[in-house]
């Protein structure tokens, strides 16, 4: 089965179970850990464990980019030009020492596949480098901290415009995080993505199971804030055209509007907020513009 209709044919599965899975009280399951519901699990912060910037290091940040595009300009460079490029990706695949925790190379290619698809309007497309395997029992189920320094400063490869993708067995429910472009000139080392392996196409992380988790997860690695970056104030997600939205959704809430002084319902669709993978469909426009000034700022190709 190819990888379009693989995702056809499970969200025609799930879209019996997205009612129930979004019930309040119903008891939500990820990677074994137990949730009140599924939006006790949101609520958690497992979802994703990329760290956001304040409403201040934002603000900085986009006093920081606002000048380097100033800079551009004067040179006759645009850096908001839709661009894209290829992207060099390096998989790492994390087990236990009984050799558990490995997707198929088949999920690992359907998870490409999946990330070609939703960069396409951004103009991002990525290609498998290489594929490694280390077995590390630590590794295996690491959430973050002294785990993920070793792991990655052990195993990283290439530049800043290269993406180092790590799938393992994270616990506590967590789905995955990244690193910003802005963290590379301090952390080289640490950039990257780490997903867990479940959360790849045919695993059994649903309803997360269609391989979004990878596609959010890069969006942050390309620059992206969470749509609800900063509720209903302040500068939001830092893009014009994503709706303002109070809190993460869940489920696939068709007609939310958490921020009724603002124009728009919410972005549900959007990878970048905490729907389910059957929901995510879309990145705005804006957010392929910012892709592309962040790409260009913080992670240039020789």
């Amino acid at each position: 089965m190819s990888h379009f209709s693989f995702r056809q044919a499970a969200l025609a599965g799930l879209t019996a179970l997205l009612p129930v899975l979004a019930t309040a009280g119903t008891p939500f399951v990820v990677n074994g850990k137990t949730f009140t519901d599924q939006k006790a699990y949101v609520d958690s912060g497992a979802r994703c464990t990329t760290v956001q910037p304040s409403a201040l290091e934002q603000l900085l940040l986009a006093a920081k980019e606002q000048s380097f595009a100033a800079e551009q300009a004067a040179k006759g460079r645009d850096v908001y030009q839709t661009a894209g490029g290829t992207i060099p990706v390096y998989w790492h695949v994390i087990t236990n020492t009984s050799g558990q925790g490995a997707p198929t190379a088949t999920q690992i290619n359907n998870q490409i596949a999946v990330l070609n698809a939703a960069y396409a309007s951004a103009g991002f497309t990525f290609n498998l480098v290489q594929t490694t395997t280390t077995a590390n029992n630590t590794w295996y189920t690491c959430t973050g901290g002294t785990c993920e320094s070793q792991m990655k400063n052990a195993l990283r490869q290439g530049g800043p415009g290269t993406l180092n993708i790590y799938s393992n067995n994270m616990g506590g429910g967590l789905l995955g995080w990244a690193t910003f472009p802005s963290n590379y000139n301090s952390q080289p080392k640490m950039d990257g993505v780490v997903v867990l392996y479940s959360t790849l196409p045919g695993g059994n992380a649903a309803p997360y199971n269609l391989g979004d988790t990878g596609t959010h997860e890069v969006g942050h690695w390309l620059g992206l804030y969470h749509t609800f970056q900063g509720g209903c104030n302040g500068s939001g997600d830092s893009v014009s055209d994503t709706p303002a939205e109070k809190s993460p959704a869940y489920g696939c809430p068709t007609g939310r509007n958490s921020c009724r002084t603002k124009p728009g319902n919410d972005p549900i669709t959007n990878f970048m907020d905490y729907t389910d993978d059957s929901c995510m469909n879309t990145f705005s426009a804006g957010q392929n513009t910012r892709m592309n000034a962040q790409f260009t700022q913080y992670r240039p190709t020789p």
